[in-house]
């Protein structure tokens, strides 16, 4: 199995079987065998993603979500109820955005402006707890809301990291304004929380508690969610990624890792508004 994935996060990954939703100004193409990935999102014919025809890597295309751990989780290792743990590397030696986007989710329910998806996480040496990942994806006049669960099954996990990543075609212009950022080591990987933001390019997460907006193509779009970290990564020329999570990269070693009792839930949210 580590042989298999490693690196796996760079291997080309097929959207497979498409599907749409969204009746009026806002349209949502899912590829559900595609790690649950929103392949494209459109605005009154304006596509905002980075498609799988402009970089086919698993990591680099549409928006989809990470869970159990969101960003990269440093050589892979982690201790939890006074184990450790040794989970596969997907990117440069290190396990990044978890497992759910390289997976095969299944519709639940779906109608003309919504679709359910579910995934059964794995219970091996990629992810050793299990547990069972729902989303939920909602268009409404020109608005997009997404949530995002997991649920622990008969055996405590570390509690997750949700969110979401989101590769948008390069905006014209960002509205964001953090309050702290976290420091980042030689190896990229977040440590300390700091004011401010660093110059960018940026690779960074970041303490945040306002909307993120985005201006391109003559709309904007702004973005809402619960989550107080959010990571930017705009170093591409064609593209800026705007994540909303609800921890930090490498949370499992960057703090306590509490448990997620059998049959406990953690959650989060993000809406994606256009003016």
């Amino acid at each position: 199995m580590a042989e298999h994935a490693a690196d796996a996060a760079l291997r080309p990954l097929a959207p497979g079987p498409l599907t749409r939703i969204g009746s009026g100004s806002v349209e949502v193409t899912l590829a559900p065998q595609a790690g649950g990935r929103l392949a494209q999102i459109s605005c009154d014919g304006v596509e905002w993603l980075r498609s799988y025809e402009d970089g086919d890597a698993a990591i680099a295309w549409g928006c989809y979500p990470m869970l159990p751990w969101a960003g990269r989780l440093r050589h892979g290792r982690f201790s939890f109820e006074e184990r450790q743990y040794q989970l596969p590397a997907t990117l440069d030696g290190h396990a990044i955005h978890g497992v759910g986007y390289l997976l095969r989710w299944r519709p639940e329910a779906q109608g003309a402006d919504s679709i359910d998806l579910v995934l059964d996480l794995p219970c091996d040496e990629s992810w050793p707890f299990g547990g069972t990942a729902r989303q939920r994806i909602l268009v409404e006049e020109r608005s997009l809301k997404l949530e995002l669960s997991l649920q622990a099954d008969r055996q405590p996990m570390p509690r997750p990291v949700l969110g979401w990543h989101p590769w948008f075609r390069k905006p014209e212009r960002l509205e964001f304004h953090p309050t702290r950022h976290y420091r980042r080591d030689a190896a990229g990987i977040a440590t300390v929380l700091q004011a401010g933001a660093p110059c960018g390019p940026w690779d960074d997460c970041f303490i945040n508690h306002q909307p993120v907006v985005l201006h391109r193509a003559g709309q904007t779009l702004r973005l809402r969610s619960g989550c107080d970290h959010w990571v930017i990564y705009d170093a591409p020329a064609d593209a800026t990624c705007v994540e909303p999570q609800d921890g930090p990269p490498d949370a499992f070693n960057l703090r306590p890792v509490p448990p997620l009792a059998p049959g406990e839930s953690a959650a989060v949210w993000c809406v994606l508004e256009w003016a």
